[in-house]
């Protein structure tokens, strides 16, 4: 028993020889395993060719719209070009260090598609940490690389996100706890059917990525934007009613409106010129109504033409213009003669207008302020407008005859019975004493329901008869009542007459009025 002592020579060397045995056991490959990794090589596999006759078949879809339309898809072909070279660039990359690693395995015919040595240990280490080429790491920054590119053109977060998670070079936690790189977590001391395998599912990973940008890039291009329901041709007229000797202008389009390719369009018969950018101009030389009639045709992305047809009309009227003036078909001078001015179809802002024997201003949209200069003399209105074209044209004249003021009438403003202002204009009327005692003066206007100007009294004079017959007379300078006029009437009995009369004033022309009824009062 006591040569089989845990501390004896005999001992020991039964330890080492287990120790070595399970070591052996550990390094050993099982057949299950090899196998299970050629299953998934081959699945793999199919899927990559699968995508990239799939990759190949929307990469020419883009090279046929390229060519039908190059100012359209030339800034996507282009992303659609560099991504294709960038994943076969990295795709071929990765198959070569699959052919390396095969061959350092199984010499130099070895076939990545039929494994002689899947269980060797040395070739995937030899071939990516061989001393001086470091080609896992050269992999490791390609793919990262790559992966950079092709997420910022991907615009669906979900998609972006499963192709940056599947290129991902990020070192798993084990690796970590084994202050392991990248590359050495994926290829140190790995099988060559293993090392095969992750290289292959790298391959379909470009192969995934490649097609969703390439998808995202034809969506891009949108080269069935017709695929809409529903499609017109359009007129679109700057305006359908046009004055004689203006032009008719108007744009003929698609409601689905491609900038970059140019449609065929007939109106009326004619082939519109491409020039023209279907912008179609008639000239309007007689008045009536015209018809505007053909179709557009477009090339709709297939091959095949698409023709949607139009029809409209435009009516052409003599010029003309309105003007009114918003107190009667006469102006006087000296004071704000209101117009309304307008021109159909035309916005208030393209009109102007000018007057003769006078000035003419604007005041908001469509009023206007004529101010005469003398009467007796024609004032002539003239209207322009500035049509569609840029046109400048005269819309027509309208004749003002300007007439003097009308004669004003001499009132007095009094309070009424509740204490309201009013007009007391005499006439043999009855007013109290108190009442014309407490009332400034006389007053001078125009106030005939369409006019109300007033006039700036100069001077008048108040008469009255005392208790012996005899006429007094006592003249005023301005308007107000002077106190010996005030006097005068302070001692008037009832029924006794006051007469106010030689009324000169000032209308706002500058003329002076010399009225000729008198202002009758009787003292109440």
């Amino acid at each position: 028993m006591a040569a089989n002592s845990p501390n004896s020579p005999r001992q020991k060397m039964i330890n080492l020889m287990y120790l070595v045995f399970i070591a052996m056991l550990a390094l050993n490959v099982s057949t299950e395993v090899l196998d299970g990794f050629a299953l998934v090589e081959d699945s793999i596999d199919r899927t990559m060719k699968s995508t990239s006759t799939r990759n190949k078949m929307i990469f020419n879809d883009m090279v046929e719209y390229h060519d039908l339309n190059p100012t359209k898809t030339e800034k996507w072909y282009n992303y659609a070009k560099e991504v294709k070279e960038r994943s076969d660039s990295l795709f071929n990359f990765t198959q070569d260090l699959k052919l390396k690693i095969v061959q350092k395995s199984d010499g130099k015919n070895g076939d990545p598609e039929n494994l002689k040595r899947p269980d060797n240990l040395d070739a995937a280490y030899d071939v990516m940490f061989q001393h001086g080429k470091n080609d896992g790491k050269k992999l490791k920054d390609a793919i990262d690389n790559y992966r950079n590119f092709v997420s910022t053109l991907i615009v669906d977060t979900v998609k972006r996100n499963i192709v940056k998670s599947n290129l991902s070079t990020d070192v798993s936690r084990k690796a970590k706890e084994n202050n392991q790189t990248w590359e050495e977590s994926m290829f140190w001391k790995m099988p060559v059917v293993a090392s095969v395998t992750l290289l292959t599912k790298l391959q379909n990973d470009i192969r995934y990525a490649e097609g969703e940008v390439l998808s995202e890039l034809l969506r891009n291009v949108d080269v069935q934007d017709y695929k809409v329901n529903k499609i017109e041709a359009q007129v679109i007229p700057q305006s359908q009613i046009m004055m004689r000797g203006q032009s008719y202008v108007a744009d003929l389009v698609l409601s689905a409106i491609d900038s970059t390719q140019q449609p065929a369009i007939y109106v009326n018969g004619k082939m519109l010129p491409p020039e023209a950018h279907g912008r179609y101009v008639a000239g309007t030389g007689s008045t009536g109504t015209f018809p505007v009639t053909g179709y557009i045709e477009i090339n709709s992305g297939n091959g095949n033409l698409l023709r949607r047809d139009f029809s409209t009309q435009y009516s052409v009227v003599e010029p003309s213009a309105t003007v009114a003036s918003l107190l009667m078909n006469v102006m006087y001078p000296g004071i704000d003669n209101e117009l309304r001015i307008a021109v159909p179809g035309v916005p208030s802002n393209h009109i102007t207008a000018t007057m003769t024997n006078g000035t003419l201003t604007r005041t908001n949209e469509n009023i206007w302020v004529a101010r005469p200069a003398k009467a007796g003399v024609e004032a002539v209105v003239s209207v322009q407008a500035k049509t569609a074209d840029g046109r400048v044209q005269e819309m027509g004249k309208n004749n003002f005859k300007v007439r003097p003021l009308p004669m004003p009438t001499a009132f007095l403003m009094v309070a009424d019975a509740k204490g309201n202002p009013e007009k007391f204009e005499g006439g043999g009327r009855a007013l109290a004493r108190a009442i014309l005692l407490n009332t400034e003066g006389i007053r001078v206007a125009i106030d005939d329901g369409l006019l109300n100007i007033p006039f700036t009294v100069l001077r008048y004079e108040v008469t009255i008869t005392d208790n012996m017959g005899m006429d007094v007379k006592e003249i005023a300078q301005g308007a107000a009542f002077t106190e010996r006029q005030k006097t005068m009437m302070r001692g008037l009995q009832r029924g006794k007459r006051v007469l106010i009369r030689g009324i000169v004033a000032r209308g706002p022309d500058g003329s002076e009025r010399t009225l000729n009824s008198p202002l009758e009062i009787i003292i109440n």
